[in-house]
């Protein structure tokens, strides 16, 4: 197939109106989402439940990921034929062929498409059946991972520039407008810290759970399935010599050699061990300084409220700094 450039994302031709898209709501229930293939391809498209189901073979109760009236923790969920995934502000469905995005407009979502059309058509194009390189469904897990953990850091950044303005405020003048700044600066904090974490355990937990990660080995499981669905075509029709060939022909990214080393070893988790593994270390790092906040932050409000307890100051100013100790705490 030839690889033909990254459509900008309102080339897909929808005909639907910028609350729509907005909304990411259509008639009948239909949604947007992005379908992007290995090849580079890709375009938009207004699924509704059903459809999906039936596209990516998961089971419907998946789709409630996708309801923004509900509430979902951050997990990757191992499929047949799919990862179905959640982390923060990202929501798709990931498979060996495709991976569908949900509400690709949003403005939080739109740097991982766009890391999508920069970096999936060329790894999938040039080496192919190069030892080093992932499986497609990894490759998207990367992107995920990276998108994610870069608005995180982003977030963290920002938070800690603000920070410590507001905390030596605070140390020079007590005041109610400087201990609620305090207390929506910990509330930022804590929001920040509880996302970390989630992801962060939750990759902690997949990395102990060598079953769960070779469940997420979707290329490995279609190929295993076609050279099985090959070996029996050759067996009923006595054919043997034909072998090798059949197995060519199971499609561009697919060899012998790539089916009977790399995918058969069905144990074989490093690849994904590694992933795992860099991100969990950078979420780690994310957190020690959010960690590092919340100890200034509980610091400065033990120097305050000694310095209160001391002076003998104003009783309202007191019972808002006992409620901003104690809030998040």
């Amino acid at each position: 197939m030839t690889r033909s450039p990254p459509q900008p994302l309102y080339a897909a031709g929808i005909t639907a109106s910028p609350d729509d898209y907005a909304n990411n709501r259509f008639a009948g229930g239909a949604r947007l989402w992005m379908r992007f293939d290995r090849f580079g391809q890709s375009e938009l498209v207004d699924w509704d439940e059903n459809t999906i189901v039936r596209h990516v073979s998961i089971p419907a109760r998946d789709m409630r990921i996708f309801d923004s009236g509900l509430s979902h923790s951050s997990n990757i969920f191992a499929r047949r034929k799919a990862m179905v995934v959640k982390l923060a502000f990202i929501k798709a469905v990931v498979t060996a062929e495709e991976v569908l995005v949900f509400d690709p407009l949003r403005q939080e979502v739109l740097p991982f498409v766009e890391k999508l059309m920069q970096q999936l058509p060329g790894k999938s194009q040039q080496n192919p059946l190069g030892a080093s390189e992932l499986p497609f469904e990894f490759q998207v897990l990367g992107i995920v991972l990276e998108t994610v953990c870069t608005y995180l850091d982003s977030n963290v950044a920002d938070l800690e520039r603000g920070a410590y303005p507001v905390l030596d405020e605070l140390t020079r003048s007590v005041s109610i407008k400087n201990l609620e700044h305090v207390r929506t600066l910990k509330t930022n904090m804590m929001l920040l810290l509880t996302q970390v974490e989630e992801i962060r355990d939750g990759i902690k937990h997949s990395l102990s759970d060598k079953e769960y990660m070779t469940r997420l080995y979707l290329t490995r499981k279609l190929l295993n399935q076609q050279l099985e669905e090959v070996k029996l075509d050759v067996t009923t029709s006595d054919n043997h010599s034909n072998f090798s060939r059949a197995i060519g022909g199971l499609g561009s990214h697919k060899s012998e050699t790539l089916v009977t080393s790399h995918y058969r070893n069905d144990n074989d988790v490093v690849d994904l061990e590694m992933l795992l593994d860099t991100y969990f270390n950078q979420l780690d790092e994310t957190r020690n300084k959010l960690l590092s906040v919340r100890k200034h932050i509980h610091g400065i409000e033990e120097y305050v409220s000694i310095r209160f307890n001391k002076n003998g100051e104003e009783r309202e100013i007191q019972l808002t700094l006992q409620f901003l100790y104690s809030h998040n705490k």
